[in-house]
C-alpha cells in the first residue's frame, strides 16, 4: 500500500513540475534542480518554488492515466551554456570526461589503457599517480589512473610553503570541489583561494569532479560501475594525497554548487572523515517532490543514469541528499551560504528574470533555505549566510570562502606560516 501511495504521490509531483517547467526551461539547461511548494523529507518549514515566468502559467497537462505510467518528461530546447543556471564555467569538458563519455558508462572499474604502474604509492584499489607536473613553486598538476573512473583524470594539489617531497610531516588539507561545467583547474582559476588558503599551512587538493559535477557513483540502470565519483574522491584521492604529498588526516571539505552538494554529503556519508564542511550556493535539498523529474529533465546528458529512476530508487535519491541526511552532520563544523537570485552587489541592476544565474541562484537559495531549516529541526549546528539579492557567479563565492575560511582553518588546525 505505502509502495502504490508513493508512487501516486511521484506522479502528481511529476504532474505539477510539467506545469512550471514551461516558464523555467527558458532559462534552464542541462542541469537543473527544482523546489517544491510544500515540505521535502526531513527539511523541516520548506519554502515555495521560485517563480521564474510569467503571472499567467499554462494550463496543466492530463495526469498519467493510471499509476503505472508516470507522465511524460517534457521535451527541452537547446539553451547556449551561459544560461545554464548551475554551469560555473565555459569552458568545454575534456576529450576523456567520464561523464560524457557514454560508452563507458555502467563498465567494471578498471585501469585505463596505457597507466604505467609508476613510482609512486598506490591506493588500495590500485588507483596510481602516473605523472605529475609542476605549476609554479606551490602548485602540482597530478594524473591519476582511476579504476573507479576507468580514465586517467587530473588533480590540482597547492602545497603549503616549507612542503618538501621527503618529509614524514603532514598538513591539514582542504578538499576543494568543483562546479558543474568546469574542471579541475577551477579553483585556481576562477577564485581567491591562493590569496586566502596560501599563507597558512594547509594543503588544498581540488580534484576532478566531472564535467556533470553528480560527486556520486552512478547508477547506471542498476549497474553501477564507471563513473564511480565518490569512490574516486574518498577512496582514491584521499589515499593518494596522503601516501605521496603528505596530505594530512585532518580534513575539510568545500564545494561550490554541485561541488557544495559534494563537499556535505561526502561528510556525512562518510562520518569522522572530514571536520568541516562548507558549500556556496550549494544543491543540498534533491529529493523534495516535483524537484527529482526537473533535475532528470534539465540534465539531458545523464538523465536517470546518475542517481536512477526517481520513484523506483527513491532511496538511492534520499541517500544523496543533504537535507534528509542532515543529522549525519552533528559534530561536524557547517558552513552553508547562497543568495536568493535578484541581482546583488556585484550583478547588473537590470538582469533579465529569466537568466540563468538568476534562475539558478534562486533555486540554491530556497534549497539553502530547507537546509538551514531541517538542520534546525535536527539540532545540528550550522553557520549560514543567506544573503539575499545576489546571484550563481564567484563574484559571491570568493567573498564566502573568504568569510567561512576562518572557521574552517580552526577547525584542522591550519595556521599562518
Amino acid at each position: 500500500m505505502k509502495k502504490r501511495t508513493d508512487r501516486k504521490i511521484a506522479i502528481a509531483g511529476t504532474a505539477a513540475a510539467a506545469v512550471l517547467l514551461p516558464a523555467v526551461m527558458v532559462g534552464l539547461a542541462q542541469a537543473g534542480i527544482g523546489v517544491p511548494r510544500s515540505e521535502s523529507e526531513a527539511s523541516g518549514n520548506s519554502q515555495p518554488i521560485p517563480s521564474f515566468g510569467p503571472a499567467t502559467q499554462p494550463s496543466a497537462p492530463k495526469a498519467a492515466a493510471s499509476p503505472g505510467k508516470p507522465a511524460k518528461t517534457p521535451k527541452l530546447p537547446s539553451m547556449p551554456l551561459n544560461s545554464n543556471p548551475f554551469g560555473t564555467g565555459g569552458d568545454s569538458p575534456a576529450p576523456t570526461d567520464p561523464d560524457t563519455n557514454r560508452g563507458s558508462h555502467g563498465e567494471k572499474p578498471h585501469m585505463p589503457p596505457g597507466a604505467a604502474s609508476g613510482k609512486y604509492a598506490k591506493a588500495p584499489d590500485g588507483a596510481a599517480i602516473t605523472a605529475v607536473q609542476k605549476i609554479n613553486s606551490r602548485q602540482f598538476d597530478v594524473t591519476i589512473a582511476s579504476p573507479a573512473l576507468g580514465a586517467a583524470v587530473k588533480t590540482r594539489v597547492m602545497v603549503p610553503s616549507g612542503w618538501k617531497s621527503k618529509t614524514t610531516r603532514t598538513w591539514p588539507v582542504v578538499y576543494a570541489y568543483h562546479g558543474g561545467n568546469n574542471n579541475y583547474t577551477s579553483w585556481t582559476k576562477d577564485s581567491n583561494i591562493e590569496q586566502i588558503i596560501g599563507p597558512y599551512n594547509a594543503m588544498v587538493v581540488m580534484p576532478e569532479g566531472g564535467w556533470n559535477g553528480s560527486y556520486t557513483n552512478w547508477w547506471n540502470g542498476g549497474r553501477g560501475g564507471i563513473p564511480k565519483w565518490e569512490t574516486f574522491h574518498i577512496e582514491e584521492v584521499i589515499p593518494l594525497m596522503e601516501r605521496n604529498f603528505h596530505a594530512g588526516a585532518v580534513r575539510a571539505a568545500i564545494g561550490l554548487s554541485s561541488g557544495g552538494q559534494g563537499a556535505i554529503t561526502y561528510a556525512e556519508r562518510h562520518r569522522g572523515l572530514f571536520r568541516y564542511a562548507a558549500a556556496y550556493s550549494g544543491a543540498l535539498n534533491i529529493t523534495a517532490p516535483g524537484m527529482p523529474i526537473i533535475l532528470t529533465s534539465m540534465n539531458r546528458e545523464a538523465g536517470t543514469a546518475i542517481w536512477g529512476d526517481p520513484i523506483t530508487e527513491r532511496a538511492n535519491w534520499q541517500a544523496h541528499d543533504a537535507t534528509v541526511n542532515v543529522a549525519k552532520l552533528k559534530g561536524i563544523g557547517v558552513y552553508v551560504s547562497s543568495g536568493n537570485g535578484r541581482p546583488g552587489p556585484y550583478d547588473k541592476p537590470d538582469t533579465s528574470p529569466l537568466n540563468g544565474g538568476r534562475i539558478g541562484e534562486q533555486l540554491a537559495g530556497t534549497m539553502n533555505e530547507n537546509f538551514v531549516a531541517a538542520a534546525k529541526k535536527a539540532g545540528v549546528p550550522v553557520t549560514s549566510n543567506l544573503y539575499g539579492p545576489g546571484m550563481h557567479n564567484w563574484k559571491y563565492w570568493k567573498r564566502e570562502l573568504a568569510k567561512s575560511w576562518p572557521a574552517i582553518a580552526a577547525a584542522i588546525g591550519a595556521r599562518k606560516s
